[in-house]
């Protein structure tokens, strides 16, 4: 399978430019400088910048140009760091990935969905030359997580219509598209084949939800108090993840329910979307993948340790969700003490 080059080994900056209070003091003290050195002593090669149209439009769609600078700002710390960027919009007028956003009514309105074209031909016009393309690169994510399945259709035909529009500004840049149940891998098969050789097919993994979710009070079902160990056998993941997560337990079917999760769960979870990115020539990145800081360090080293054997087998570029707090925060203090152990699993 072809290999992301220069993207292999992200973080995310989650909580600077998006799911935040979109403030100036926010904007100007969460994400410093001084990050982007840590990120590259770290040995990542990129980072992954979610963005809410917030920052960079009024809510008439009108545009602040001050948001676009501080864009820029953060390229020039990535270029001065040789690091990568991925600029991904993580809400767009009327859609967001959560629905306590209060963002509605996208994928019904052809204005809304203008306004998120134009905005694209926008972030294209201002960043699309922002590398040079030698040592340096910049990608563009439509969109962070799509959720219904019901909007797969619709989906692909708005991906097609934006990435079409942004390639007569921005022909050869790498554009990432993700499926619907929130960039599931296993929704990847239901991407439209890629449009042309610049395109990443994205996914998100999180998986088993239960153990890197555990006592997250934004799942409904949860019980804030529950923690649990990675290495619990099948039978209590597929008992527990009903009750705990309001999924199905025959997601574990597949495995003996005496077993305990390693790297041989995530080449299972990942073989079909491998096996489609090698069939359509296509490049198969993961976005998002992190632990609830609920969970023990040492229990998220194990974690991180299994799925990245996988990310290295089939050379599967990744970010991990997140680089300071919004609930997995790698340079948080907790990790002080295992971080560089973890950081041998990025």
């Amino acid at each position: 399978m072809k290999q992301f080059n220069g993207f292999m080994h992200g973080v995310n900056l989650g909580g600077w430019f998006s799911q935040c209070n979109h403030t100036n003091e926010r904007y100007d003290n969460f994400i410093t400088k001084e990050d982007f050195a840590v990120i590259k002593s770290w040995g990542l090669d990129h980072i992954r910048l979610p963005i809410d149209y917030n920052l960079v439009e009024q809510d008439d769609g009108s545009y602040k140009e001050k948001g676009f600078d501080r864009i820029s700002q953060a390229i020039s710390w990535c270029k001065a760091n040789n690091l990568n960027l991925i600029l991904d919009l993580h809400k767009t007028a009327g859609y967001s990935f959560d629905a306590g956003h209060g963002e509605s009514g996208f994928f019904d309105s052809p204005a809304l969905q203008e306004r998120f074209y134009k905005l694209w031909e926008k972030l294209a016009a201002h960043f699309a030359s922002s590398f040079d393309g030698s040592s340096n690169e910049i990608c563009f994510e439509l969109l962070n997580e799509v959720t219904d399945q019901s909007f797969c259709k619709k989906w692909n035909e708005i991906a097609r219509t934006c990435i079409q529009r942004i390639r007569t500004i921005a022909p050869t840049i790498k554009i990432l598209v993700g499926s619907y149940w929130n960039n599931a891998v296993s929704a990847v098969k239901d991407l439209d084949p890629p449009y042309d050789q610049n395109i990443v097919y994205n996914f998100h993994c999180y998986e088993p939800l239960l153990f890197t979710h555990q006592g997250a009070p934004w799942i409904a079902k949860m019980d804030t108090s529950f923690r649990m160990k990675f290495n619990t056998q099948f039978k209590e993941y597929k008992k527990l993840t009903p009750e705990l997560c309001g999924q199905p337990g025959s997601n574990f079917d597949p495995f003996d329910p005496e077993a305990i999760p390693d790297a041989s769960y995530f080449q299972s979870l990942f073989e079909e979307a491998i096996d489609v990115a090698e069939k359509r020539n296509v490049l198969l990145y993961c976005g998002e993948y992190g632990v609830i800081d609920r969970a023990t360090p040492q229990d998220t080293i194990e974690w991180y340790k299994a799925i990245s054997a996988i990310f290295n087998k089939y050379g599967i570029g990744r970010a991990a969700w997140s680089y300071r707090q919004m609930d997995f925060g790698l340079s948080d203090t907790r990790l002080d003490e295992a971080r560089q152990e973890l950081l041998k699993y990025l």
